[in-house]
């Protein structure tokens, strides 16, 4: 992305004239909402006439005022933290059946594209393989931790990349035919996001992509590629299609080996008893 609207004003805020900074400095304190703002709201807010605001807009850049509000749309798309909904979360109980409306839709767009064939190939490839590898960088890391905590309580070899700290490049080599690598990838996705999928699929691995619909701007081609929408209802992404995601794989695996799957179970919770670890 190109420099966006606050650091643009940043760059330039000394170049302002005194009364486009004053808009400048209004939309710098109030640049987590600037979208559900006017022109004309703006220039009264920061005590100037609405000629002072367009020609600050034009002076960065912009056209007009809704060329700024696409401008944060799309920074909100690309993961940054911004309201872009006038009526954000609402008021008392408003608020909760916004949120619940919007988690349900995530939901449902979820699970509508997964093809059944597909997810039953997957749950195949995820029984078979000798090992599963689990890749999550940034908002990936915590998703693909819980999901390997799943999948190792129904069977053995699955693991954790990159460990805290460390890189790729150890992991990645030698990892044996067969292994499934499973790699979560969300929207501000660390650099060089591409090239893993491509250093992957140079490997001959099978691959299972989990992320949101910014997936397709990559340009690469998993073997499985599920998308899970973020969207919601004020400033920061939710993860519930996510957390549901990892719960209808691990409970379809547990269910392809039964047998197995409860039998690991149970070990475990005999260790657990072992070592008296939980209350």
């Amino acid at each position: 992305m190109d420099q966006h609207l606050g650091q643009r004003l940043r760059q330039q805020f000394d170049q302002l004239t005194p009364n486009e900074q004053k808009v400048a400095g209004f939309i710098l304190d109030h640049f987590d909402d600037i979208a559900v703002y006017s022109g004309a709201e703006l220039a009264r807010l920061s005590g100037v006439s609405k000629a002072t605001v367009s020609r600050l807009f034009r002076r960065l850049g912009f056209a007009s005022f809704s060329e700024v509000r696409q401008h944060v749309r799309e920074l909100r798309y690309h993961g940054v933290p911004l309201v872009t909904d006038s009526k954000a979360l609402g008021s008392g109980l408003e608020r909760f059946h916004r949120h619940f409306e919007r988690e349900r839709d995530n939901l449902h767009q979820m699970l509508a594209a997964i093809d059944a064939d597909t997810f039953d190939a997957l749950i195949e490839a995820l029984d078979r393989a000798p090992e599963v590898l689990i890749i999550g960088y940034r908002n990936g890391y915590p998703p693909a931790l819980h999901l390997r905590q799943q999948l190792m309580q129904v069977r053995p070899g699955v693991r954790l990349a990159p460990l805290p700290g460390q890189s790729l490049g150890e992991e990645l080599t030698g990892v044996s035919q067969g292994t499934l690598v499973i790699v979560m990838g969300f929207r501000r996705r660390a650099h060089g996001f591409s090239k893993l999928i491509e250093q992957l699929e140079k490997g001959g691995l099978e691959t299972l992509l989990i992320g949101d619909p910014t997936l397709a701007a990559t340009g690469t081609s998993p073997t499985w590629q599920l998308e899970c929408p973020l969207d919601s209802v004020s400033a920061f992404d939710s993860y519930t299609s996510v957390m549901s995601l990892i719960n209808l794989l691990a409970n379809a695996l547990l269910h392809k080996r039964l047998g197995e799957g409860r039998a690991r179970i149970d070990a475990i919770s005999d260790v657990y008893a072992g070592l008296d670890e939980l209350a």
